[in-house]
């Protein structure tokens, strides 16, 4: 079980989203602006944010490239889940940082799959940990006359 959280401004697309994901066997939440899910996030960091592009204030790649340089939260995984359905949008949200792009209206297997999918990927990974944290245990973890690494 995953818990995820699904940001869109369209109250009902997010709330569908969000029970089709409790019964694939996620616990799942939404908010509908990225002011409400930063606030979330300090709260709670889920395993996985469904990210719509159009937010009221703030447009989700905004909101990701944010949240990539953000030493809690650079490696959270993101899939784009918009209408929006340009290919520039698509390229800029890759760049900005998403694992991937599902535009709506998503049938319920194929949102079911492609979130499994990501958190498959992410599964062998090890913990988040903050980035100070990751390097003190890397300058820690070594061995006496190797030549130093600390990977980011």
């Amino acid at each position: 079980m995953a818990h995820i959280l699904v940001v869109d401004d369209d109250d009902l697309v997010a709330e569908l989203a969000s029970e089709i994901l409790i019964s694939a066997g996620h616990a799942c939440g939404f908010v509908s602006t990225a002011e409400e899910a930063r606030k979330l996030l300090q709260w709670r960091r889920p395993d996985l944010l469904l990210l719509d592009e159009n937010l009221p204030g703030e447009r989700g790649s905004g909101f990701l490239r944010a949240l990539r340089h953000s030493p809690d939260f650079y490696d959270l995984p993101v899939i784009m889940f918009t209408s929006v359905d340009g290919e520039a949008d698509e390229r800029r949200s890759y760049h900005a940082g998403a694992q991937d792009y599902i535009r709506k209206p998503v049938h319920p297997k194929v949102l079911v799959w492609r979130v499994n999918t990501i958190l498959r990927s992410r599964s062998e990974r090890p913990k988040h940990r903050q980035l100070e944290q990751w390097a003190e245990f890397q300058l820690h973890h070594h061995r006496e006359g190797q030549v130093r690494k600390v990977y980011l």
